[in-house]
């Protein structure tokens, strides 16, 4: 494949085909990463748990996806839920790849979104907002930076 060429899925859309590191990043073709998740969006209680497990596997770029998808397809009510539950899980990748200024501002960026929608009617599908930014928080003061390697 040349530097031009792009990859691209069955139905001709640009996508991503090299493989990644447990934190997102593109690995070498030949290299062996970890399985990618699904672009499809899960029910809201399927994908908490999914995205969940994967912060637990040491995943949140993966988790960041699932939430993501959500995000892209839940009633519009319900769109700074996931969006900021999304910016969490970035903020987290951004500071295991090193980059503290940029997960900072993505905790930022997910609190104002997550404070926004705790004083609405919304569902939070038994999460309790304040303890998840505040273990997003914990997450990045206290994350060491890793290197690439395969999954």
């Amino acid at each position: 494949m040349t530097r031009t060429d792009r990859d691209r899925d069955d139905d001709g859309r640009a996508r991503q085909a090299r493989p990644r590191d447990a934190l997102g990043r593109p690995l070498p073709y030949d290299a062996v990463g970890v399985e990618p998740v699904s672009e499809e969006p899960l029910p809201p209680l399927e994908t908490l748990t999914t995205a969940r497990a994967l912060l637990d596997e040491g995943r949140p770029f993966s988790a960041h996806e699932v939430l993501e998808a959500r995000w892209k397809d839940c009633p519009e009510h319900e769109r700074p839920l996931w969006q900021g539950l999304a910016q969490l899980c970035v903020g987290v990748t951004h500071a295991r790849r090193g980059n503290p200024t940029g997960a900072q501002r993505l905790l930022d960026r997910a609190s104002t979104h997550l404070s926004g929608y705790a004083g609405t009617d919304g569902p939070t599908y038994g999460l309790d907002l304040d303890e998840v930014l505040a273990e997003a928080r914990r997450c990045v003061e206290t994350a060491e930076p890793e290197q690439v390697t395969p999954g």
